[in-house]
């Protein structure tokens, strides 16, 4: 296993992030399933869990806090908070009113006095960045956190809560978790060239994109993998967007073939060798999954490899755009960009 520092925290985090967004009802993994993938993933020198209090309403916070259980001091323990939790319209967002309670609700599911990297799901536009970055900052001197993140910020929104901490006089994001992957690189464009001119961590998820890079899908194969049942029109090749990650993927996999490689070990390796990348984030639903992903954590892909890569997915390119998370809110509500 590969280690990294976490932005400029100091911080070392394993390369392979353990994500626990399949424990409980959305990957349907048990509580003993959850618990060995943790215990094998540790194992392998995995230290930096990764989990939301969305993941189940709850479910995924709670197995994760049963699973780590006796050894919490040698995990870098990650959550978010912002999506909804429950029908009350309070019940998500930035405010401060929702991050103190939003916390401790995740404190008493994890198990735990503190979380080691508390992050902002999704920004939340109807929230100024003094007010959420305000409530942080007190609950990282409260001692519940220790360092706080955005998760899938557009550029100029890391930019703007950069300076919203610097003018207000408080603790900063030290950390961004974006979409990345061979098939979704826009980020290159923009994202990472602003963690790195202001020394954020970055925590990949979806490096195996929703499982088109798992070797599972290829052409004249049923795609009946977990995701395609939960989201089918991402797997639905009557469309422009999925015909071309298909194609895409019929290619990267005679370059994995030439090179010895799997699939996996391509693209977590690709993720991974970005300079700006600190942890790719994988998601097992199962122990196998977590094996075969973990056959990736020492994989250094050759400057022959990525160019093949690049020759493929152009840097700085989204094969499926639309699926984008980070998408200015006036793009979407065309009644925030009328008079």
């Amino acid at each position: 296993m590969q280690y990294r520092t976490l932005g400029r925290t100091g911080v070392h985090v394993s390369s392979l992030a353990l994500g626990a967004m399949n424990f409980g009802a959305i990957g349907r993994t048990t509580q003993d399933e959850a618990t060995a993938i943790v215990d094998a993933a540790l194992e392998a020198g995995v230290n930096l869990i990764d989990t939301a209090d969305m993941y189940g309403q709850g479910d995924s916070e709670e197995m994760v806090g049963k699973a780590i259980a006796g050894r919490r001091d040698d995990i870098v323990l990650a959550t978010k908070a912002g999506m909804p939790m429950g029908d009350e319209r309070n019940h998500q967002g930035g405010s401060r009113r929702w991050l103190l309670t939003a916390l401790d609700d995740s404190l008493r599911r994890l198990g735990v006095d503190h979380v080691d990297l508390y992050q902002i799901h999704r920004w939340d536009p109807s929230t100024g960045d003094e007010e959420t970055l305000s409530a942080l900052t007190d609950l990282q001197r409260a001692g519940k956190i220790r360092y706080f993140g955005s998760s899938t910020f557009p550029a100029y929104r890391i930019v703007q809560a950069q300076w919203a901490a610097q003018s207000h006089h408080l603790s900063r994001y030290v950390t961004e978790q974006p979409s990345y992957s061979i098939l979704q690189r826009g980020i290159e464009a923009h994202v990472l060239p602003v963690t790195e001119q202001y020394g954020l961590g970055v925590l990949a998820w979806s490096p195996l994109a929703s499982g088109w890079l798992s070797g599972a899908i290829r052409e004249g194969r049923d795609i009946t993998t977990h995701r395609s049942t939960i989201l089918p029109q991402r797997f639905d090749l009557s469309l422009p967007a999925n015909r071309a990650r298909l194609d895409a993927v019929e290619r990267l996999a005679k370059v994995a073939d030439e090179a010895g490689l799997t699939m996996i070990q391509l693209a977590l390796g690709f993720v991974t060798a970005h300079p700006a990348v600190t942890s790719a984030i994988i998601g097992p639903r199962t122990l196998d999954h977590l094996r075969a992903q973990l056959a990736a954590a020492d994989t250094v892909l050759s400057a022959d490899v990525l160019d093949a890569v690049d020759a493929i997915v152009a840097p700085g390119v989204d094969l499926a755009a639309h699926e984008k998370f980070d998408t200015p809110p006036a793009l979407l509500d065309p009644s925030l960009r009328r008079r």
